[in-house]
Parts: C-alpha cells; sequence; structure tokens
C-alpha cells in the first residue's frame, strides 16, 4: 500500500472513531495493549515521606485544627504520581495522624477497615467495639470494616501513627459507607487486653466459628511480641530475600488479619543485602529500628527510623540494613491471592 492509500485508510478510520464516539463507544484494537498488558505497568510512583522532615508539618496540623473539627487530625501521604487520588497505591490510603493530649477523635464506623502503626510519643489509646487498648511504639492495631472506633490521648505528650486503610478499593466497588457515633467517646464493655486473651495465645472461645474471608477478633498486635518473634526466628540463617521475615494473621484462621490487607514484619540483620525481588503488591514500608537503603528499580533511597516509603506492583526491591533493621509493611497481597492474581519474582 502506498502512502497515498496508507493516509486515505487512517482518514477513513479517524471519521469512523469520530462517529463512533458519539454512540459512547471506542475501539479496543486502540487500547488493548494498555488494558491487557505483557506486564503490570502502574502508575504508581517510588517514593519515601521521612519523618525527620515531615513531623514538623503533622504538628502544625495540631496548632491549625482541632481533632473534634478536622474528626481525625490526619496528613494523607500522596502518591507523587497520583495526586489529588488519596491514595499511596491504586489500591491503599495512608497518612500520619496525630492526637494531642486530651484530645478524642470521636467515634464513627465504616466500611473501610483500617491498620494502625504507633510511630511517635505515648498516652494515646484506641478503643475498638467497646474495648480500648494503650498505643505503644511499633504496635500493630486494626479498626476492621463496620466496627465503631474512637482515639484518645490521656498522656501529655502528642501522639503520631501511621494510618493505612483500603479506601481506594472500597472507592473502585463504590460500596463506602460511614456513620458517626451518639457519642465521642464508645461505653467500656471489655477490660483491656481481653481480646488478646481470649484470641492470641493460641486458643480461642469454644464457640467461635468463623470464616477465613472475616476480620480477626485481635485488633492489637504488640510490638514487644512481635520483636520477640523476630528475634527468635533471627537465630537461623536469613533468607536471601527476605531476611527474617514474618506475615501477621488472624490466629483464629491464619488468614490475613483483614481480607483487603496483609501486614508484615522483617528483620535484617546489619550488613544485610537482600537478593533483587518483585512482586504484583504495591508495598508500603515503614522502618520501626535501625536504619539502611531500598532500591526502588532504578532509583535508592535511605532510610531510618519513621520513614515511610512505598514500592509499585513488580519494580524490584533490594534492602540493605547498615544495623540490625526492623521494617513493617502493608500491601493489598490478600485480596490479589484470593483472585488468583498475585505473582512474584525472585531474581
Amino acid at each position: 500500500m502506498n502512502a497515498s492509500a496508507q493516509d486515505a485508510v487512517k482518514d477513513e478510520r479517524a471519521q469512523y472513531y469520530r462517529r463512533i464516539s458519539g454512540q459512547n463507544m471506542t475501539p479496543l484494537w486502540e487500547v488493548l495493549g494498555a488494558l491487557v498488558p505483557k506486564a503490570p505497568k502502574s502508575p504508581v510512583a517510588p517514593a519515601l515521606w521521612r519523618y525527620g522532615e515531615v513531623r514538623e508539618h503533622v504538628m502544625e496540623a495540631g496548632r491549625l485544627i482541632t481533632a473534634s473539627e478536622a474528626e481525625r487530625r490526619v496528613l494523607v501521604l500522596e502518591n507523587p504520581a497520583m495526586r489529588g487520588n488519596s491514595s499511596i497505591t491504586q489500591s491503599l490510603y495512608a497518612g500520619l495522624q496525630l492526637i494531642m493530649p486530651g484530645e478524642v477523635a470521636p467515634a464513627h464506623r465504616h466500611t473501610q477497615s483500617a491498620l494502625r502503626l504507633v510511630l511517635d510519643g505515648e498516652g494515646a489509646y484506641t478503643a475498638v467495639d467497646g474495648e480500648r487498648t494503650t498505643m505503644r511504639r511499633g504496635d500493630f492495631i486494626i479498626t476492621p470494616s463496620w466496627t465503631w472506633h474512637d482515639h484518645g490521648n490521656l498522656g501529655s505528650e502528642p501522639v503520631v501513627w501511621l494510618d493505612g486503610l483500603d479506601i481506594p478499593t472500597v472507592r473502585f466497588f463504590d460500596a463506602g459507607f460511614a456513620e458517626h457515633g451518639a457519642a465521642a467517646l464508645q461505653q467500656t464493655a471489655r477490660p483491656e487486653g481481653d481480646s488478646l486473651a481470649r484470641y492470641g495465645h493460641n486458643m480461642v472461645p469454644l464457640d467461635l466459628d468463623q470464616k477465613a474471608s472475616e476480620p480477626t477478633k485481635v485488633f492489637v498486635y504488640p510490638f514487644a511480641q512481635t520483636k520477640e518473634a523476630l528475634t527468635g526466628i533471627a537465630r537461623t540463617a536469613p533468607d536471601a530475600h527476605f531476611g527474617h521475615k514474618l506475615r501477621y494473621v488472624n490466629p483464629a484462621t491464619g488468614a490475613s488479619p483483614m481480607p483487603t490487607i496483609g501486614a508484615f514484619a522483617q528483620l535484617l540483620p546489619g550488613g544485610f543485602e537482600t537478593q533483587p525481588y518483585r512482586c504484583t503488591d504495591a508495598t508500603v514500608y515503614v522502618c520501626l529500628e535501625g536504619a539502611g537503603s531500598a532500591t526502588i528499580g532504578d532509583t535508592t533511597y535511605t532510610f531510618g527510623p519513621n520513614d515511610v516509603f512505598v514500592v509499585p506492583s513488580w519494580h524490584t526491591l533490594n534492602l540493605r540494613a547498615s544495623e540490625e533493621t526492623i521494617l513493617f509493611s502493608f500491601s493489598d497481597r490478600p485480596m490479589q491471592q484470593a483472585l488468583g492474581l498475585w505473582r512474584e519474582e525472585k531474581i
């Protein structure tokens, strides 16, 4: 076909595309490569938030607006490639929440599932469906979908934690609902530590009949126990790709604590470097102890305590620990595995 004939065909097709566009149609063959790629091409960008740099902004929010005015005083960690989307990955949201001494973040509930990772300060608590837990640094706390929860600070210093929610996922399904409590504080129905005693010691109540898809009855995973488990397995040789890594589970089922969000903790010995690895679940990491660097694709970031970084889907990751380091991470892996989509590659 000569150039003139090619131009004629191109013009005819363009006119055709304009006509069908008026009927809200588009040709699949023009977009097929983007819809069904040969490998994931994530719009998410690697990024790192240095806590030492952003903490000042978090504290300034405490001077500008009260917890009751804001309902939740949070600075959203927006992925730099997806600004305005209120998301850190395609499926997950993250933010830094602040509660000042004497404040209460009032009770509410929503269909979105949430996790809290305590970063800074002491004296705050979270209450979930009538039970409070004191928030200590490194504690992993869950507020499952549609559970009443509020936060308060009975101490003398500001408390900051990382929020992780499945907001983008629920938004995708148009399934978001929320409800405010009749009072700012829930009435305490059980003593602190009750759920951990009932479900968190390799035992469960006799009448528990829980499905694997249901969220855990344990809503706090103390960092002291996490660290004890990690240091215990660190007496063996580290895995080449993960160091010493464990996943948090619902102790009654062995499944993820929440059906939409998986959470993990890992220990890297000082001087250890992981082999390259990639997977389809974009993952948010937080450094709890130690320091090191993360090479995500072609970019290397250094990190220290409380720094947050995100690894997009199907991007290679290398971790290096300059000293013994403990990392917390969360992703949408449970959803991908339930749908048969999750894939990993050890390089």
